[in-house]
C-alpha cells in the first residue's frame, strides 16, 4: 500500500470513530432519580435459572438492564437529537418485549421472534411499530413495517442494532415538509430497512407532533431487557 492509499485509510478510519455520544451513565438520562429503582447498573446479565423468562443481574458495570423487578419506566435521553446514527446492543430473554424511539416517538421494536415462521410485521424484532390506539381497547390499526428479514438471535445472546435515522423537515411557517426517515438499519449485521419513510410517529404517539429534534427513547416497561454499547451522534448526509 502506498504512502496517500495509507493516509487515506487512516482518515476515513478516524472519522467514523468520532463524535459518539455514550447512553450508559445515569447522567444521560432524564428524570433518573426516578428511574433507579427500577434499573440496575450491571456488570453482566444472565438467564434466571428458575425462569427463562427473566434476568439476573450480576456485579457493577455499565449494562443497563430493568433488575430486579424484570421491568421498569422508559428512559428518555436529557440531550435532544435531530438527524442521528445510532448503536446499541440489547440481550432479552424469552418472549420478552421492548424498543429504542428516536424523537421518542418512532419506534423500532426489539422482542423475542427468534424462529418465528409467521409472516413479518412491524411488531417483529427490528420492526417499525404499527400504530395503535387506546379504544376502545388498545389495538394496531396497520401492520407497522416489516424487517426485510428475521435477523432475530435466540433469546439470552446479545445482539446488535445499527441505524441511520433523519428527522423530519419543517418550513419556516412550521409546516412539514418531509417525513421522517429510517436511511438504513441493520440487525445482526442484516439489513433490515433502507430509505423507509416514516409517514407519521408510529404506536399510539402517531397523532402527536413531530418536531425537528427529540428525545431518544429506550423502552423498559414491556419486559426484561439489558442494552449496553449505546451510542448515538449526529448524522450529516
Amino acid at each position: 500500500m502506498n504512502t496517500v492509499a495509507l493516509c487515506v485509510l487512516w482518515t476515513v478510519t478516524a472519522a467514523d470513530l468520532s463524535g459518539w455520544i455514550e447512553l450508559t451513565g445515569p447522567n444521560v438520562f432524564d428524570l433518573w432519580d426516578t428511574r433507579k429503582e427500577d434499573w440496575t447498573l450491571a456488570e453482566s446479565v444472565s438467564l434466571d435459572p428458575k425462569n427463562p423468562r427473566k434476568f439476573v443481574a450480576h456485579g457493577t458495570g455499565n449494562i443497563l438492564v430493568n433488575a430486579p423487578k424484570n421491568i421498569g419506566k422508559d428512559l428518555y435521553t436529557k440531550q435532544k437529537f435531530g438527524d442521528a446514527e445510532l448503536h446499541l446492543e440489547f440481550c432479552m430473554p424469552k418472549s420478552s418485549n421492548s424498543g429504542v424511539k428516536f424523537h421518542g416517538l418512532y419506534e423500532i421494536q426489539l422482542c423475542d421472534s427468534f424462529g418465528t415462521t409467521q409472516e413479518l410485521t412491524g411488531d417483529c424484532c427490528g420492526g417499525i411499530y404499527p400504530r395503535a390506539e387506546f379504544k376502545p381497547k388498545y389495538r394496531h390499526i396497520d401492520k407497522g413495517i416489516a424487517p426485510k428479514v428475521n435477523a432475530c438471535k435466540e433469546p439470552g445472546q446479545w445482539q446488535t442494532l445499527d441505524v441511520i435515522f433523519l428527522a423530519p423537515r419543517f418550513d419556516e411557517s412550521g409546516k412539514k415538509i418531509a417525513n421522517a426517515k429510517i436511511v438504513r438499519a441493520t440487525l445482526n449485521g442484516q439489513v433490515i430497512h433502507e430509505n423507509q419513510e416514516l409517514a407519521t410517529p408510529t404506536g399510539h404517539n402517531w397523532t402527536r407532533p413531530e418536531s425537528p429534534t427529540g428525545p431518544l427513547m429506550l423502552q423498559g416497561d414491556h419486559g426484561p431487557v439489558a442494552f449496553r454499547n449505546v451510542k448515538i451522534r449526529p448524522y450529516r448526509p
